[in-house]
């Protein structure tokens, strides 16, 4: 789409490597990453007249360091407004309206197996917290859990606490965030109560997952891969465990750049760049009726 408001690429440019320079979770690759964006604007490949052509060329060149997707320029179609972390969530707005605050599938299968989806995303707490509580706790009463990925692509952290304080018994440490240059970190726990009944912390759990599982969605299979909760079946993800922000750059692009980095408390490490190995390894498409049969197969043995 091309925009009405006139692209001059030179000021989103210096705005984004000055966003790069000042929060990006490592400061080492800021630096090329600022040098290699200047420098591209000097040889003139950035001389575009479409904003949406301006992000592509720019998110490959913030990507082509480290691999980091979440570190980009975001084009929006729509005008986005200009304050810190406006155009995200502006934009998630609309899709929590559509899709019944993140859970729109409840399900009962075969032999008292529920299935809950969590799709598109993992909506900030204050918005989630209802519908995640109400989706939760109608499955708290089945044999065994299916919590559905597949289509889901990141959110909030707090979101992901939320959602496995159902599936466990106890207060359990979850995640930490690293923030840049390792001076602060944020420990993520699990609540030691919920507002509705939990499913808990023993009975069979599967969590299906896609090559277009993202972020924090990554987070809450991981976390609780690495508990020894879950069994992770379908895909693997697509690799990106690093919180970020987003500014707006021009009326229609959104710099977006990771501020921190995830560390398990289990394996040391986090999923970016290699993304969350599943259990159970197959297509997504064959993923439920698979991770099914084996909750039928665990009930009845």
């Amino acid at each position: 789409m091309t925009t009405s408001t006139k692209l001059l690429p030179a000021p989103v440019i210096d705005e984004t490597v000055r966003l790069v320079t000042e929060h990006y979770v490592f400061p080492e690759i800021a630096e090329q990453l600022a040098g290699l964006l200047q420098r591209r604007l000097a040889e003139g490949a950035y001389e575009v007249g479409d904003a949406e052509e301006l992000a592509r060329l720019v998110t490959a060149d913030l990507q082509s360091v480290n691999g980091d997707r979440h570190l980009r320029l975001k084009h929006h179609a729509d005008p986005v407004p200009p304050a810190e972390g406006a155009a995200t969530l502006d934009a998630i707005r609309r899709d929590f309206d559509t899709s019944l605050g993140g859970a729109p599938r409840v399900e009962l299968l075969d032999g008292g197996i529920a299935v809950v989806e969590l799709a598109p995303m993992l909506f900030p707490l204050e918005w989630a917290a209802e519908p995640l509580n109400a989706a939760l706790t109608l499955a708290s009463r089945a044999q065994a859990l299916i919590v559905d990925l597949r289509a889901n692509r990141g959110g909030a952290p707090d979101t992901v606490a939320f959602v496995c304080s159902y599936l466990l018994d106890e207060r359990t440490h979850l995640n930490t965030m690293q923030w840049r240059g390792g001076k602060r970190s944020e420990q993520s726990w699990s609540q030691p109560h919920v507002p509705g009944a939990r499913f808990g912390g023993t009975k069979p759990l599967y969590v299906l997952t896609s090559d277009s599982t993202f972020s924090a969605a990554e987070e809450l299979a991981y976390d609780l891969q690495q508990l020894g909760r879950a069994v992770v079946v379908g895909e693997r993800t697509r690799g990106g465990a690093h919180p970020c922000q987003g500014w707006t750059v021009h009326p229609h692009l959104e710099a977006t750049v990771p501020v921190g980095r995830a560390v398990n408390p289990v394996s040391g490490t986090n999923w970016e760049g290699t993304g969350v190995q599943p259990d159970i390894a197959c297509a997504a498409a064959d993923s439920l009726d698979r991770a099914h049969a084996l909750a039928l197969a665990r009930l009845a043995g």
